[in-house]
C-alpha cells in the first residue's frame, strides 16, 4: 500500500470538502446514501469498528482499514481521526485502488 498516495488524496478530497470525520457524522453520511467509501483506522475501538462495519455492510459502503488514527488525522490535516467517510465517486474509487 502506497501510503503518501491515499494520504495525499484524502489531504484533496479534504480540501475540496468532500469527506466528513467522526463516527456519528459517518454514520449519518452512510443512512443518507451519501458516504461512497468509508476509511477506519485499525486502532479504532471494537465497539466503533463494529458498529461501523455493520453499517457499511448493511448499506453497501465499501470500508478499508488504514494502520492507525495518526495517519488518519494527519492525512487530513488534523487530530487523531478513528474514522473518515469519502463523498465522492471519484476520490472513493481511487483512494479503493490505492489501499487495495
Amino acid at each position: 500500500m502506497n501510503q503518501k498516495q491515499w494520504m495525499s488524496l484524502l489531504g484533496l478530497a479534504n480540501r475540496a470538502r468532500k469527506i466528513t470525520t467522526g463516527e456519528e457524522l459517518t454514520v449519518k453520511e452512510i443512512r443518507n446514501g451519501k458516504a461512497k467509501l468509508v476509511l477506519l483506522s485499525a486502532d479504532a475501538s471494537a465497539n466503533t469498528t463494529k458498529k461501523i462495519t455493520d453499517k457499511c455492510n448493511s448499506y453497501e459502503v465499501p470500508f478499508k482499514m488504514v494502520e492507525d488514527r495518526h495517519l488518519l488525522g494527519q492525512a487530513i490535516g488534523k487530530e487523531a481521526r478513528v474514522v473518515v467517510a469519502v463523498m465522492d465517486d471519484g476520490f472513493a474509487k481511487k483512494l479503493i485502488t490505492l489501499l487495495d
